[in-house]
């Protein structure tokens, strides 16, 4: 996995490349955690991103919940792949997805 991160103002893009699992969530949790300090508006690029695990979707929930404090966040270009994981889970009623 390959983790890209644009910072302007206050607006984090965080770019995920390849797969988020068990083995590279933390990487991302750490990059996410690191990255947020007077963030508001948040979003992740998922077009790249070939499928996640129930660690990822930690990962982003993690991070909605800080952004439900101090801004907003959604998360973009999402494949039908990845879709489809977040409609299983319910993520699609309680994250921003364009």
């Amino acid at each position: 996995m390959q983790i890209n991160i644009n910072k302007a103002n206050n607006e984090a893009t965080i770019s995920i490349i390849g797969r988020l699992d068990t083995t590279s969530a933390p990487e991302l949790e750490k990059v996410v955690t690191e990255n947020l300090t007077g963030v508001t508006s948040l979003i992740f690029d998922l077009g790249q991103l070939e499928y996640t695990s129930s660690a990822g979707l930690r990962v982003f929930l993690k991070a909605q919940k800080l952004m439900n404090r101090q801004g907003e966040m959604k998360l973009t270009h999402v494949s039908e792949a990845v879709m489809e994981i977040f409609d299983i889970t319910g993520f699609t009623d309680i994250m921003t997805i364009e």
